[in-house]
């Protein structure tokens, strides 16, 4: 039997996207399919706003009422008119704090806005930030005034084997006032507590919707997605996801995100 999603929400790295940042002719195909049976499909991502409309418009969306859920769920904007619904900004003083235990650790800290990634210093990782969002990165004079104009997260990047003991602490430190994890091995995020993917899904489904979690449908693959893919009725883990998404989900890819793995699950069991 098909399922019925009324939305499709799908994360961009290692999900919609191939690795070299593309989305197949196929899968587009397919998106578009969905969308005119009358289903909404939305983009969620860590990425900034300005970073995720190309692939908004790749799939269609930018001239269609639709949803963007952006910075990991802070920010929600319909994708047509790019109008600004929904957002939650990190407490400053937590922001601060985070800030300066991530020095003190030895890492540096990056901070987004549309077209620019604030980074409190250079390194291997805002060259890989760059490659990957588009945004270029600029070390301001003085990082905590950036702060100080409002942010919707922080994120500290690092090899692994240093980030990782950083997450462990700060998940204690900040257990009832931010929210932590890893969205990539080589990224720790900070955000607003209680304001993840699945909170934005759920704003966009219930409160702009009228519609319940068994309407929806999400696509993840990491940490990031974990809120979402608690959420959403019709969570699908890409085959390719952290071993948590995997045991989470309810439905399971057959192909990675390399091999049209969204698609040909669409295939196969919505249309």
């Amino acid at each position: 039997m098909k399922l019925k999603p009324r939305i499709i929400a799908m994360d961009l790295d290692d999900t919609l996207l191939k690795h070299d940042l593309t989305i197949s002719d196929h899968t587009v195909d397919v998106l578009q399919q969905c969308m005119s049976r009358g289903i909404l499909v939305a983009l969620a991502s860590g990425r900034a706003p300005e970073a995720m409309y190309p692939y908004a418009k790749r799939i269609g969306i930018d001239n269609r009422k639709s949803y963007i859920v952006a910075n990991n769920g802070s920010q929600i904007l319909i994708s047509d008119t790019r109008e600004l619904v929904y957002e939650r900004f990190l407490p400053e003083d937590i922001a601060i704090e985070a800030f300066r235990l991530t020095v003190a650790a030895g890492l540096s800290c990056h901070i987004y806005d549309d077209t620019t990634i604030h980074v409190s210093r250079e390194t291997e990782y805002s060259e890989r930030d760059f490659r990957l969002s588009g945004l270029k990165p600029v070390v301001p004079d003085d990082f905590e005034e950036v702060i100080r104009r409002g942010v919707y997260k922080l994120v500290i990047p690092g090899h692994p084997e240093f980030v990782t003991p950083v997450e462990a602490e700060f998940k204690v430190l900040f257990r009832d006032r931010a929210t932590v994890f890893v969205s990539k091995p080589f990224f720790m995020e900070v955000l607003p507590l209680n304001a993840g993917k699945g909170e934005a899904l759920q704003e966009i489904a219930e409160t702009f919707l009228g519609f319940s979690a068994e309407d929806v449908m999400a696509f993840g693959d990491s940490m990031n997605d974990e809120s979402m893919i608690r959420y959403a009725g019709l969570s699908v883990a890409m085959i390719n996801s952290r071993k948590e998404i995997l045991d989470l989900a309810k439905f399971i890819t057959d192909r990675t995100n390399d091999d049209d793995g969204i698609a040909d699950f669409l295939e196969k069991n919505v249309l």
